[in-house]
């Protein structure tokens, strides 16, 4: 049995790429990330200076705090405004490199 010949190429196209089309969140828009770390003294404001150092208008009070069943960790979500692809891989770059944080989703 012969192999087909219309094999898909990874040829670039003339169009330009819009990465605003190549994403399915729409900027500006209101973004959720819940970090997860050690109950510990400190943890939640960590979390929102660095939501506040991208997101300078972040509210803090909308930040949702969920304690683990044995209360050994805590589950943090912020919600931040989005405008770009690039400023929310910031944000889980900074998140995922704090010592404190264990899980960012």
């Amino acid at each position: 049995m012969s192999e087909p010949t219309d094999k898909p190429t990874d040829q670039p196209t003339d169009k330009p790429i819009d990465a605003r089309k190549d994403s399915l969140i729409e900027y500006p828009s209101k973004f959720p990330i819940k970090v997860m770390g050690a109950k510990a003294d400190g943890f939640v404001h960590a979390i929102t200076q660095i939501a506040e150092r991208f997101d300078p208008d972040f509210d803090a009070s909308t930040v949702e705090l969920r304690p683990s069943s044995a209360g050994n960790y805590l589950g943090v979500t912020i919600t931040v405004t989005a405008t770009s692809r690039e400023q929310l891989d910031d944000i889980y770059r900074a998140l995922t490199a704090h010592p404190m944080v264990k899980v960012v989703l």
